[in-house]
């Protein structure tokens, strides 16, 4: 206590600041106290009471952001913290200082369209593009989001007289995808594909690599919601590998995270693995590399959930490098992620190191590197070899999460459980709670994977952590179960270890 003391003072350039008598610190005599986020509050309150542009500009120009932010998980700041961040936001909103807002709420939809039609009526169509542009970027994290009607009909208003040239064309091809994703979130999903289908040619035809992708994603969650994505992926990876076999890379962008969805589904990597097999032989014989190295990633995938461990590393040794080979970075950085994964189930902590930040290098060239970059931060908090690095390393997911464009929530989740149980196994119990609240939530909206095991799995290293051991080993056998019903033995067979722990500890 005495070295904190010392380090504060030193801190606060003024010893007399801090008092100590006996065992108790307290502030100096006559010392007042001025909180930052209470003043901020008083002023706010009294600035909505007759709001004015002037009047919440001067109270929000005292919100010095989120209330005490190196403790994002304490559950006791969830509410005043939470309570703050949306005076903050009504202050903007009441002044209708919109830039302000979507740079403090990146995905507030009525704030862009007031500045779009503001830089319409100034005739400033390249302003309202480049508004829709960043809207259009911050909606679209999660699967199938993005711009309203009324959103897009401002777009296209301002697209109406720009000349058909190279940038003209991009931007038409974003107001169709726009236009896809409408359709698409209405139900109306036959017209959803055909956008899809034209606007990913033109895309291509145009090289714009991202376009194609969002695209095909599209195509596949059209596919999805009719309950053919398993078909239309091997119709697609088959037709793409034998006429544009250069393209297959791109194409499996936009079906990335379908894919791993279906196969972390009850089985799914058993079946999507005999379908790869099929895959694999249609790429050898159209000669496509990327095909290739995509099927073997596949392959190598279902080897690894189903404990064949020599030939997952074989096969994910193998498609890393034709994808390495095909420029196809998506699939590259998976590979290397998946090998990961296979180092630290064998305990090689600096190995698995090393294979994330190489993963993390090649992430950063693909247009999903959101996707890729948070799922791999998980891995990094599992690698971390000292409490410091862990902590390090769940700070930085934090801020991705933090970071709307980080925010796909299946690809959050393996960061999400990963940090839950390394804070747990640390003791630092006050973090564990919320976010595996948060993370249950997320494993309760897409039913059928891994992700309710893994839950159930850290909730069993939490309730040790904290003493109530039968309540863990319930925790744990019910994730073992959930494995197993999964065709997971490898991660069932962790499980079990966790729980026979309990009965060597107890024995000694």
């Amino acid at each position: 206590m005495r070295k904190a003391v010392y380090f504060a003072r030193k801190a606060l350039g003024q010893a007399e600041l801090i008092a100590t008598v006996g065992d108790s610190v307290a502030l100096g005599d006559g010392i007042e106290v001025r909180i930052d986020a209470q003043y901020f509050e008083t002023a706010a309150r009294a600035a909505l009471k007759a709001p004015s542009a002037a009047t919440c500009a001067a109270a929000a120009d005292l919100y010095t952001g989120e209330l005490l932010p190196d403790d994002l998980y304490v559950d006791w700041l969830e509410a005043p913290r939470s309570e703050l961040v949306q005076l903050h936001l009504s202050l903007l909103r009441a002044g209708a200082l919109w830039d302000r807002l979507i740079a403090a709420e990146p995905s507030d939809e009525p704030a862009y369209l007031e500045l779009m039609e503001a830089a319409l009526t100034a005739g400033n169509r390249a302003e309202a593009i480049r508004l829709f542009n960043a809207l259009r970027q911050n909606l679209n994290v999660e699967l199938g989001i993005g711009p309203s009607a009324k959103a897009v009909a401002l777009y296209e208003q301002a697209l109406a007289n720009s000349p058909i040239d190279a940038s003209g064309q991009t931007d038409r091809i974003r107001a169709a995808l726009a236009w896809g994703l409408l359709h698409l979130n209405s139900g109306e999903f036959d017209k959803a594909r055909a956008v899809a289908e034209e606007t990913r040619q033109l895309a291509m035809a145009a090289g714009l690599v991202r376009e194609v992708g969002e695209a095909s994603a599209l195509f596949a969650l059209c596919a999805h919601m009719q309950g053919r994505w398993k078909e239309v992926f091997r119709t697609e990876f088959i037709d793409w590998a034998r006429k544009r076999p250069d393209k297959v890379s791109q194409i499996f962008d936009g079906h990335l995270c379908l894919a791993e969805f279906c196969m972390c589904s009850a089985k799914g990597h058993q079946e999507i693995g005999s379908a790869a097999l099929e895959l694999l032989a249609v790429a050898e014989g159209a000669g496509s590399l990327p095909g290739r190295g995509l099927a073997s990633l596949i392959l190598g995938e279902a080897a690894l959930f189903s404990g064949q461990m020599s030939e997952a590393e074989r096969l994910l040794t193998a498609a890393e490098a034709l994808l390495a080979e095909a420029d196809a970075p998506s699939g590259r950085a998976l590979a290397l992620e998946r090998l990961a994964e296979l180092a630290l189930s064998r305990g090689q902590k600096w190995q698995a190191g090393r294979l994330i930040q190489r993963a993390l290098g090649i992430a950063a060239q693909s247009w999903i590197a959101p996707h890729l970059v948070i799922r791999l931060q998980g891995l990094l908090v599992r690698a971390a070899p000292t409490k410091p690095k862990a902590l390090q390393a769940i700070a930085e997911g934090d801020r991705l999460l933090a970071d709307q464009s980080h925010g796909c929530q299946p690809c959050s989740m393996a960061f999400r459980v990963a940090s839950a149980t390394v804070l747990a196994e640390m003791h630092e119990l006050s973090q564990v709670g919320r976010r595996l609240d948060e993370a249950e939530r997320i494993a309760g909206m897409w039913q059928g994977g891994p992700w309710a095991a893994a839950v159930w799995e850290a909730r069993g290293v939490q309730r040790r952590a904290e003493g109530a051991e039968s309540r863990a080993l319930s925790a744990f056998e019910e994730a073992a179960s959930s494995y197993a019903a999964l065709g997971r033995p490898a991660d069932e067979a962790r499980c079990r270890d966790r729980i026979a722990t309990a009965g060597l500890s107890q024995a000694v």
